[in-house]
């Protein structure tokens, strides 16, 4: 069969034409379209393998977050971090708790302000962390493993104090906001993990994103070599509210080598 050749502009008006299908399609399928990403810190071989992940805002779809959590696991990392931001709605809280104990590695985490607003009970939280092995961290460290001190703040942290760190071992802060990278300036981490930003759920290309959150600045995706360290900022998992939509922004489960 001979095949009809078109024109550059009819090729043109085709694409465009075509173009807010693909879009729309891509909006509706990106929001559990998981993406794993893999990072490497510094230039040295890696002593540990952790999974980050945030911002899960669970709503009730269990198999998308079961699905999360068979992801992270068979990644096999020696522990996992959370960055907050549990649920928006408590009666959430349970179910997604039970998920998270599935985690089969030491898990640690730290509240978002979604955790603050539903009256989560961080006890509640804690024990389902303390389940996997590891911890909620609310203005506390812990030790890791044989050289990772674990930093981890809450979002009512008095950031113009010095954060705990520990001389002998690599030290790893967890928190929120990103934009409070800002604020430890004047030490030295050798990573920050933050979420909250959820990469602005729709970014345009050659643009970034359309809108973020407070408390990010310019710090809405990705790595970011700051004074104070470098500082990942992970996509998150969930979204806001009731608008569950992404465009070239998937949620997100990274493996930082450190």
């Amino acid at each position: 069969m001979k095949m009809r050749k078109i024109s550059r502009r009819q090729f043109i008006a085709a694409s465009l034409l075509a173009a807010p299908a693909l879009v729309l399609a891509d909006v509706k399928i990106e929001p559990t379209w998981l993406k794993v990403r893999h990072v490497r810190i510094g230039s040295a071989k890696p002593t540990c393998r952790l999974v980050h992940f945030t911002d899960v805002h669970h709503k009730g779809d269990t198999a998308y977050l079961q699905d999360v959590v068979n992801q992270i696991n068979s990644l096999a990392p020696d522990f996992v971090c959370f960055t907050g931001d549990i649920m928006e709605d408590g009666r959430y809280l349970k179910e997604a708790l039970e998920l998270f104990a599935e985690i089969k590695t030491p898990l640690y985490g730290v509240p978002g302000n979604h955790d603050y607003w539903s009256r989560a009970k961080f006890g509640a939280i804690q024990k389902s962390f303390a389940t996997t092995g590891g911890g909620w961290l609310l203005d506390q460290t812990r030790t890791v493993g044989s050289d990772i001190n674990l930093i981890g703040i809450t979002c009512t942290h008095a950031r113009s104090q010095q954060l705990p760190q520990d001389p002998t071992r690599k030290n790893i802060v967890l928190m929120h906001y990103p934009a409070w990278v800002k604020e430890f300036a004047g030490q030295k981490f050798d990573l920050l993990l933050a979420g909250h930003s959820h990469g602005g759920q729709v970014r345009i290309p050659f643009y970034g994103p359309i809108i973020v959150p407070y408390l990010v600045d310019q710090y809405d995706l990705g790595l970011y070599q700051t004074d104070a360290g470098p500082l990942y900022v992970n996509a998150g998992i969930g979204y806001i509210g009731h608008y569950n939509f992404r465009f070239n922004c998937h949620p997100e489960i990274t493996l930082i080598e450190v």
